[in-house]
């Protein structure tokens, strides 16, 4: 009895071919190689935020970006006026201490000096708020949410002070003060309302990878 009769029920079975992968079906390769993709379908992206997958830019806000220059150009305003009124207040110091060594202390001098601290005090405060202007601008790429409640605040405070200008200028009947009251209304209240917009909120909320 031949175990290669194939008509032997007590013979080994006869080796079948490895059957061939059927079309649409991932090709089984080399172990630790992954399958590869069928012929003919989509190679589907990785999810965004693992590593290795896609990650999406978000770009800024229209709005936001108005926002942002504008913060930048406060900040050289203010820079200019805290720069100028230093030298104000320096001018003012000397004139006091020239007017003191020659008519001796007098009351004069003392309003002199006393309007140099005033002005060097209004210079620091210029100077500090261009500092945080600067610095709101710089944190709006990276910024959570407490960039955003500053700005909003800050945006609404310079509305403000634009709102009370424009009360002064109108007593005074001046055109600088009513064209200067319109531009901080109109840089505070843009600020304050891309920080209020839903695309803002959403800006500052959203995932960092």
């Amino acid at each position: 009895m031949s175990y290669g009769d194939p008509n032997n029920p007590y013979g080994q079975p006869p080796q079948q071919p490895p059957a061939a992968p059927g079309y649409g079906y991932p090709q089984q390769g080399p172990p630790g190689v992954p399958p590869q993709q069928p012929y003919g379908y989509p190679q589907q992206p990785a999810y965004p935020g693992y590593p290795g997958g896609n990650m999406m830019q978000q770009s800024m806000p229209g709005l936001m970006m108005t926002a942002r220059v504008f913060l930048f150009i406060v900040a050289a305003v203010q820079v200019l006026i805290g720069i100028f009124a230093i030298f104000a207040a320096a001018t003012v110091n000397d004139a006091s201490d020239a007017a003191s060594d020659t008519f001796g202390d007098n009351e004069f001098s003392d309003i002199g000096q006393d309007s140099a601290a005033i002005i060097l005090v209004v210079a620091l405060l210029f100077l500090g708020l261009a500092a945080l202007s600067i610095t709101l601008g710089v944190k709006f790429s990276k910024g959570g949410q407490g960039i955003r409640i500053t700005t909003m605040v800050y945006g609404i405070l310079g509305a403000l002070f634009g709102v009370l200008i424009l009360i002064g200028s109108a007593d005074a009947d001046t055109t600088v003060g009513l064209v200067w009251a319109l531009l901080w209304i109109g840089f505070g209240g843009i600020m304050a309302a891309a920080m209020i917009a839903p695309s803002g909120a959403a800006w500052f909320n959203r995932p960092r990878y």
